[in-house]
């Protein structure tokens, strides 16, 4: 079973555990977590209660796009998991059919960037309550869509935890693989379906490279539950958020890995480690870990726990 216990020390130096609850009213959740959402979920927040119009008759509870420009639906449960499934397939279903309603809405609160750079393969459904039951998870699991389960608590002290208990990477819309390919033609080609690993002969990974990349693929998947999710221009290897990015540079013979690390915690080494905040790059996280060979990778193995640990 998956769980989440949590003790703080008393006078006397003991353990007490803080027991969990739910909140008051959902609207309660919603709103703390639209204000946070970028750090707890790696979202960008773009709307509230968001009308799907007359078809789907619904509002959505959080529209966003997450740090791969990838378009997210939030929606909340106070309790426990009451039709949120079947609400997800309903309002991924008007996603498909608004684009350019959704292009329109980026654009205006992130700006033009953003809204020509929405990766419209594979867009996710994060559905938070209190608990799931077990044919849930196992419906997710069949479900074509890209859904993520989170479940959360609330303690004394304004703690709040998020808990991702399962994930369905989901497969991608045939009429959205059509728009990428016409817009990534003069791009690193990528697969059109739903893939857990990206085989090392699949033409992602440079040939000079392979090797290389099985071993770091290797040490990137060893801590637990993690999606792979290859994207336009690098590999994401991502829980609630990103922890890993992977980049290939073949004229250099060169991996980079952008991690979930804050610089100021590691020592870092030239040629080997960069702070990158401030800097401009592909992919997402802030310590640059740049990895030519297999002692480099011995010596990243460290920074990638810490990464993970820390997720």
């Amino acid at each position: 079973m998956t769980d989440v216990k949590l003790f703080r020390l008393d006078a006397d130096g003991r353990d007490i555990e803080l027991r969990g609850s739910t909140v008051a009213l959902e609207v309660e959740l919603q709103r703390r977590i639209e204000a946070g959402m970028e750090a707890m979920l790696g979202i960008r927040f773009l709307a509230s209660e968001y009308p799907t119009g007359p078809w789907h008759r619904g509002r959505i509870d959080t529209l966003g796009l997450d740090e791969n420009n990838t378009p997210v639906l939030v929606e909340y449960k106070k309790g426990a998991n009451s039709g949120v499934l079947s609400q997800a397939v309903s309002y991924l279903s008007w996603l498909d059919s608004a684009h350019h309603e959704v292009e329109a809405l980026v654009r205006k609160v992130l700006g033009a960037e953003a809204a020509e750079s929405i990766d419209w393969r594979r867009p996710r459904m994060v559905c938070i309550a209190a608990s799931f039951s077990h044919h849930d998870r196992v419906a997710v699991q069949r479900l074509p869509e890209r859904i993520d389960l989170v479940r959360y608590h609330v303690f004394d002290g304004g703690l709040l935890s998020l808990l991702l208990v399962d994930s369905s990477p989901g497969s991608t819309n045939g009429s959205s693989s059509r728009r990428i390919k016409e817009r990534d033609t003069a791009t690193i080609s990528m697969p059109t379906t739903s893939v857990t690993f990206p085989p090392p002969g699949s033409g992602l990974v440079p040939e000079c490279l392979r090797d290389l990349y099985a071993e770091l693929d290797e040490a990137l998947t060893a801590w637990g539950e993690v999606e792979v999710a290859p994207l336009r221009h690098y590999i994401a290897y991502r829980r609630l958020v990103n922890v890993a990015s992977v980049i290939f540079r073949p004229k250099h013979e060169a991996i980079l890995v952008y991690l979930r690390l804050d610089p100021d915690s590691v020592e870092l080494e030239e040629g080997f480690t960069r702070d990158m905040r401030g800097i401009g790059h592909l992919g997402t996280g802030d310590l640059e870990v740049r990895v030519v060979s297999a002692a480099d990778l011995e010596k990243a193995a460290p920074l990638i726990r810490r990464a993970f640990e820390a997720a």
